[in-house]
């Protein structure tokens, strides 16, 4: 029994470290997707400018 106990301890603390980077890796990829598109809607609104 207390070989199962250490195994799940085990097993559910590298579950833990998995999740938070993943959920790091989410919040990076969003992040990342926004200032993309803030930057496009600068780029766009300096053109529109030039243009004009």
């Amino acid at each position: 029994m207390n070989n199962l106990i250490l195994f799940l301890n085990s097993f559910f603390s590298y579950l833990l470290v998995v999740v938070i980077v993943a959920a790091l890796g989410g919040v990076a990829i969003y992040i990342g997707i926004r200032m993309r598109k803030n930057k496009n809607r600068q780029l766009e609104n300096g053109e529109k400018a030039a243009d004009a």
